[in-house]
């Protein structure tokens, strides 16, 4: 049960991004809490990984270790980085230095629910948001109404948030065109399937990588009821038609829907409400790219919405969530609808694969899209011409510790490689929020992670500290 009736925010939605972004704030000693609607949480198949950016942020929070690396030699050539459309060709770029994080997104909400309620963030499930005034939230628990005040609300709460309709966010984009079904199944033997993915002339059917996971893709429209329980039979149909066999499903495990609908929030800010993850973007799953937007969603939410209700955040921060999220979600709407019109069944398109298969045999093409889905191909405006500026800093040794190490640490951090401790002196009015340390270059690094300056002396530091962290 909630402990209050107010809180400095209140999250709407125990999923995986609305459970770290609590638990980001919980770090800077924000009242925050969470409200979910499922009784417990969902044990449908979704994301079975996390992406390398998010991976890194993980382990900036050490939170890496508790989601241990499968035994990749199965992969005998290297493992490949993703895929596209179904063709496993990206190799990786060199901004890719982390492996994701391979583990089913049950699992990582799991350990997300187990970490937050270890830091003390109040999670309240069974508790529908019924409305939104101001200040006020109203809901339903247990057949009781409650009324919760928040000086900001977030809505984490998926692709129909409850929150962006409440508060009235234009969600704009394209409606669907296909069915795609995920299912963990038992298939009798002997199982007709081939591993991997397969683009038939009636759509595109997967089989693995686990020994129950299958998916397939139909170019029939959308599902005339996407809420209805998936059945064993019609799973089983399913694959019959995009595999071209008589598989045989014994018995459906778990499975969902899903489609092509594919829109975005046109603010991610209306006031004091604000949304992340599918509530702000929502786009067919392909590539694994949704779980990886939410969590960068929300450690680029979480400080700047520490730092205005602490009271120092500079005029304008928190609307740089806006500005800085949503052209690299866009960027992700794009790459899922190439990748759609790039599976359709029909001769121009099997044309046109062949094509892209042959151009990703090319590094750069082939690290160019590796960028695109995982989202490191849009670093942040800053006003620092350093080479890693706008991105997340990578991890190296400062003192006897990880930089990643240092960062678990709230606040901003400065490595300072001036031989006087010149940038440390630039950086002590800001003591509070910058924390400094003796470091191999001169960084200001964000609290998301992220490069805000480098410079070999302290030209223009001072303007950026101002800028991320505040008038001193």
């Amino acid at each position: 049960m909630l402990l209050k009736d107010s809180y400095d925010v209140i999250v709407v939605g125990a999923g995986p991004v609305g459970l770290f972004l609590a638990t980001e704030l919980q770090r800077f000693g924000v009242g925050v809490a969470v409200l979910e609607r499922l009784e417990a949480p969902s044990e449908q198949i979704k994301a079975g990984s996390v992406g390398s950016p998010s991976a890194e942020i993980f382990d900036q929070r050490g939170l890496l270790d508790r989601f241990p690396q499968p035994d990749l030699s199965i992969f005998p050539k290297g493992m490949p980085v993703g895929h596209f459309s179904g063709l496993w060709l990206l190799r990786g770029a060199p901004e890719l230095r982390t492996l994701p994080v391979f583990a089913q997104q049950a699992v990582v909400e799991a350990e997300l629910e187990t970490y937050a309620r270890t830091l003390g963030v109040p999670v309240l499930r069974g508790c529908t948001v019924t409305g939104l005034d101001g200040e006020r939230v109203t809901a339903e628990h247990e057949g009781a109404a409650v009324e919760l005040t928040a000086r900001f609300v977030v809505g984490c709460d998926g692709g129909r948030s409850t929150v962006r309709r409440l508060a009235g966010f234009a969600f704009e984009g394209t409606p669907a065109t296909i069915t795609g079904r995920q299912a963990l199944v038992d298939i009798a033997g002997p199982n007709p399937l081939a591993k991997g993915w397969h683009r038939t002339g009636t759509g595109m059917v997967v089989f693995g990588p686990g020994p129950q996971r299958v998916l397939t893709v139909e170019f029939d429209g959308p599902p005339a009821d996407r809420d209805a329980p998936l059945s064993r039979e019609e799973i089983e149909g399913s694959l019959r038609r995009t595999s071209g066999t008589g598989v045989v499903v014994d018995r459906l495990v778990t499975g969902t829907r899903w489609t092509d609908n594919t829109r975005q929030a046109t603010r991610y800010r209306l006031g004091n409400v604000l949304l992340a993850g599918d509530a702000a973007h929502v786009h067919p799953p392909f590539g694994g790219q949704g779980l990886n937007l939410g969590f960068q969603d929300a450690v680029n939410l979480g400080w700047k919405l520490a730092a205005t209700i602490a009271g120092w955040a500079p005029e304008g921060l928190l609307d740089t969530y806006h500005e800085e999220r949503a052209p690299v979600a866009a960027a992700a709407l794009a790459n899922t609808r190439a990748q759609v019109a790039l599976m359709r069944p029909d001769p121009q398109t099997s044309a046109l694969r062949e094509v892209f298969t042959d151009l990703l045999a090319y590094d750069e093409p082939n690290a160019h899209l590796t960028r695109l889905m995982s989202g490191v191909d849009r670093p942040y405006p800053m006003d620092s011409d350093h080479p890693e500026a706008g991105r997340i800093a990578a991890d190296r040794p400062v003192g006897d510790a990880r930089l990643w190490e240092l960062l678990r640490r709230p606040g901003g951090l400065l490595l300072d490689a001036t031989p006087d401790g010149d940038a440390a002196k630039v950086a002590a009015p800001w003591a509070g929020r910058v924390a400094v340390a003796e470091g191999p270059q001169n960084l200001l690094i964000r609290p998301d992670g992220v490069v805000a300056w480098g410079s070999a002396g302290t030209d223009g530091l001072e303007r950026a500290l101002t800028t991320w962290f505040g008038p001193h």
